[in-house]
C-alpha cells in the first residue's frame, strides 16, 4: 500500500501553472480565479520561504533608507511641530512633484539582494500586468491578487506607506482626507521589452517612485517628463540611485525609452477610500469613481492630524 506524500506549501506552489500573459492582458476570469484560489497556499508559501531562508537574507526594516529623512521622520512622529525637517529634504521640481534621497546608499545593495531572492524563489507572483511594464514587475498591496506576501516584506512595506510616505504627502501635496489607502508594485525598463512609458495620470493622491538601482548600475535614457499645468512647461529629470520621486497622481508624467542598461524602482500610491481622489484627477490606469471624487473642505489640517494614521480600516478597491 501506498503512502500518500503530502507536499509542503514550497513545492505546491512551485509546481503551479501560471496563466499565461495572453490571458492575463485579456483580463480573463480564469486568471483571477488562479490567484483567488491559490492565496492561502501562497501566503503560506511566502511565510515558509521566509522560514527556510531564515539567516541567509535580510529582514527589511527602516534602516535600509537614508539616515537623514529616518532620522528626520521618527522626531516628527515624536513631535510633530518638527515636521520642517521633514519638508527641507524634498527638493521642488516643480509644483506638485519633489525629489529626495530616499535609500540609504551603502545598504541598497543588501535590499536587492533580498529582492533577487525573491525572484529566484520560483514562487508564483503576480506581475503588473495593469500598466504597460508587465514582464520583470511584482504586485506589493496586500489588495492584489498574487502579490508578495513575505510576512516581513509586508511589514516593511506598511512601515513606508504609513511612517513615511503618507506624513510626507500630507505635508507637501495636502492628501489629508485622500490617503487611507494603499497600492504598490515594482516595475523594471529594458531597452528590449518594457522600455517606455507614454504620457498618463496616476490613479492616485499621490505616488512614490523610488529608484532601487546600485551606483555601478548605470543607464542611458529613461528620462522622466514632468507637466506643468501652471506654466505650460515639461521638465524633464533623471533617477538616481535610492533617490525618490513623490508627486501628485494628477501631474502628467511621461518616460522616455531607456536605450541601454535597466532601472528598477518601486512604486507606491496613496487613495482615499473606494479608490477616491481629489478632484481633476483623472487617470488612465484602473477605474476613478469621479462622481465621488469631489474635495472636501479643505479645513486647517495641524500637524498633530498629518502625523496620525488612519483609523478606518482598509478596502479592497484594486486600480489594476
Amino acid at each position: 500500500m501506498k503512502t500518500k506524500i503530502n507536499k509542503n506549501a514550497l513545492e505546491q506552489a512551485r509546481a503551479l501553472t501560471l496563466p499565461t500573459r495572453e490571458a492575463s492582458l485579456n483580463r480573463e476570469t480564469s486568471v483571477s480565479h488562479f490567484w483567488n484560489s491559490n492565496r492561502n497556499l501562497l501566503e503560506n508559501t511566502w511565510a515558509e520561504w521566509e522560514i527556510e531562508n531564515k539567516g541567509n537574507i535580510l529582514i527589511p526594516d527602516e534602516k535600509l533608507l537614508d539616515p537623514r529623512l529616518r532620522k528626520a521622520i521618527n522626531e516628527a512622529w515624536e513631535n510633530p511641530e518638527k515636521e520642517n525637517a521633514v519638508a527641507d529634504l524634498w527638493e521642488e521640481i516643480i509644483p506638485g512633484v519633489y525629489s529626495a534621497q530616499f535609500f540609504d546608499l551603502e545598504r541598497l545593495a543588501e535590499f536587492r539582494k533580498y529582492l533577487e531572492a525573491v525572484v529566484n524563489s520560483k514562487i508564483p507572483k503576480r506581475a503588473p500586468y495593469g500598466i504597460q511594464l508587465n514582464r520583470y514587475g511584482m504586485m506589493l498591496d496586500p489588495r492584489s491578487e498574487g502579490h508578495l506576501t513575505a510576512p516581513n516584506f509586508q511589514a516593511f512595506y506598511n512601515e513606508i506607506m504609513d511612517r513615511y510616505m503618507r506624513p510626507v504627502s500630507r505635508l507637501l501635496l495636502d492628501t489629508y482626507g485622500y490617503d487611507n489607502q494603499t497600492f504598490g508594485f515594482s516595475i523594471q525598463y529594458n531597452p528590449d521589452k518594457d522600455k517606455d512609458l507614454h504620457a498618463h495620470t496616476d490613479a492616485s493622491a499621490a505616488t512614490l517612485n523610488i529608484n532601487i538601482n546600485l551606483p555601478e548600475e548605470e543607464f542611458t535614457g529613461s528620462q522622466v517628463d514632468f507637466h506643468d499645468k501652471t506654466t505650460g512647461k515639461t521638465v524633464q529629470t533623471i533617477f538616481e540611485p535610492g533617490k525618490a520621486i513623490l508627486h501628485r497622481g494628477n501631474v502628467p508624467h511621461a518616460t522616455h525609452p531607456i536605450i541601454s542598461g535597466q532601472r528598477s524602482n518601486l512604486v507606491v500610491w496613496l487613495y482615499g477610500d473606494h479608490m477616491k481622489i481629489p478632484r481633476g484627477g483623472s487617470s488612465s490606469y484602473g477605474s476613478v469613481n469621479n462622481s465621488e471624487s469631489k474635495d472636501i473642505k479643505r479645513e486647517k489640517i495641524t500637524p498633530r492630524q498629518r502625523w496620525s494614521l488612519p483609523e478606518d480600516p482598509k478596502d479592497t478597491a484594486a486600480p489594476f
